[in-house]
């Protein structure tokens, strides 16, 4: 299935987003998704239906329960970017 995305990866259409696509997108691009890393994302997604909003780091840090700096050596980047890119989201704005 061939998935329609921008320059930076990310899903031209949500509506395209599942787990099966969220596995398939990380495949591409040999990022390595644990278990953690996907309870994450799909807490994102969670905050996403509630606020239809993307939130910072620092906010969803605090959603979650989770320091930011242990989400930053976790996903070795700043994690809102693959976080929501695998999620089906939006870019994030500011600060990632």
């Amino acid at each position: 299935m061939a998935l329609e995305r921008d320059g930076d990866g990310y899903l031209m259409s949500m509506a395209d987003w599942s787990e099966d696509v969220m596995h398939e997108m990380a495949k591409a691009d040999d990022y390595e998704l644990t278990p953690e890393k996907i309870e994450q994302i799909m807490k994102a997604r969670e905050y996403y239906d509630e606020n239809s909003t993307v939130p910072a780091i620092r906010v969803f840090a605090k959603f979650i329960g989770m320091d930011k700096k242990d989400m930053f050596k976790m996903w070795l980047t700043g994690p809102m970017k693959p976080i929501t890119k695998y999620g089906g989201l939006p870019k994030p704005t500011g600060c990632v």
